[in-house]
């Protein structure tokens, strides 16, 4: 019986073993879902970072110009005058839709910084120097508390504008 049973199997029509097909790249499997959704999530976070820092770049740039301006003890008061109104116009300009501030003078310029800040620290504090000191002769007044009055301007403006900012 075995030769029989030999010659019986060997005309059975048997194949190989098949292998499935290989899986096809589409749809992947659920840990590529991951990986992709972990990866657009931190595109989206990063951009979102590298646009506050881009936009708040003129604050920075402004803060660190007013540090330089406090450390420079040896300029002349009417130069350190003109150079902090200067720079608040810069600021200013970065930061309005409509550039409005810029056609500003005297005391409309003042009122204008006195936007967000309590008690109208440049029309009736220390930052009146900055309407007519740059013009005068040597004037006397408090340059920390003016450099600090600035300085706290500059950190109350909006952080959010409709128009292409350049730096101050």
């Amino acid at each position: 019986m075995n030769g029989a049973e030999a010659r019986q199997q060997a005309v059975l029509p048997l194949r190989d073993i098949h292998l499935p097909p290989l899986p096809g790249w589409w749809p992947p499997a659920p840990g590529w879902w991951l990986v992709l959704t972990v990866l657009c999530c931190a595109l989206t976070a990063l951009f979102f970072a590298v646009r506050r820092h881009n936009r708040l770049r003129y604050r920075r740039e402004a803060l660190q110009q007013l540090k330089e301006l406090e450390k420079n003890r040896q300029m002349p008061s009417q130069t350190l005058l003109a150079e902090l109104s200067a720079l608040l116009r810069r600021v200013s300009r970065c930061t309005e839709a409509e550039n409005a501030s810029a056609r500003l003078i005297g005391q409309d310029w003042l009122r204008f910084l006195d936007q967000n800040l309590p008690d109208a620290p440049f029309s009736r504090g220390p930052g009146r120097i900055l309407e007519h000191g740059p013009y005068r002769p040597a004037s006397e007044f408090d340059r920390d508390a003016l450099i600090h009055l600035c300085r706290q301007r500059i950190n109350t403006w909006p952080k959010k504008t409709h128009r292409r900012r350049q730096a101050p």
